[in-house]
C-alpha cells in the first residue's frame, strides 16, 4: 500500500493515544471510587458502574483503533511489521486491555479471582502505557521528515 502521506493517520493515532490515556485516568478514578464504596460498605451512585463500563468500552475501541492504525501505517510505510519494540509494546497493551475488559465482565461475588485479574491487568497496563508512549515517540521520529 503506497499512500502519498501518512500524516492524517498519525494525527488520528496521536488523538487516539491521548484519549486512551485520558480514558485510563478516568477508569482509575471511577475504579478507585467503586472500590472505596465497596470497601467501606457505602452505597455507590447508581450511574457509577455504568460510567465505568462506558469508559472501559471506549478504551477498548481506542486501543483497537490504534492497533489498526499501527498495522496500516507500518505496512504502508515499510512494507512489513516488526521494525521496533513498539509492536510488542502495542500488542501487549491490546492484550492487557482485552484481558481487563473480559475479566470486568466476569466480576461477581462467586468469582473473586476476576476482580484480581482485572486490577492486575490494569496495573500492568499502567507500565505498558509508559512503554508504548516511549517506543511510540521513537517511531514517530522515523516518520517525520
Amino acid at each position: 500500500m503506497h499512500l502519498p502521506s501518512f500524516l492524517w493517520l498519525w494525527r488520528i493515532a496521536a488523538w487516539s493515544m491521548g484519549l486512551s490515556l485520558l480514558a485510563y485516568l478516568l477508569l482509575a478514578i471511577t475504579g478507585i471510587w467503586i472500590f472505596r464504596t465497596r470497601r467501606i460498605q457505602q452505597e455507590r451512585p447508581s450511574w457509577l458502574l455504568s460510567l465505568h463500563y462506558l469508559i472501559g468500552s471506549c478504551i477498548v475501541s481506542l486501543v483497537l483503533l490504534l492497533l489498526l492504525i499501527g498495522i496500516i501505517g507500518t505496512l504502508g510505510h515499510f512494507g512489513s511489521l516488526g521494525h521496533s519494540p513498539h509492536l510488542i509494546a502495542g500488542l501487549t497493551a491490546v492484550v492487557l486491555v482485552l484481558l481487563s475488559a473480559g475479566s470486568a465482565l466476569l466480576i461477581n461475588a462467586r468469582r473473586p479471582w476476576a476482580r484480581r485479574i482485572h486490577i492486575g491487568a490494569n496495573i500492568a497496563l499502567f507500565f505498558d502505557f509508559i512503554w508504548v508512549s516511549l517506543t511510540g515517540w521513537i517511531v514517530v521520529q522515523k516518520y517525520l521528515p
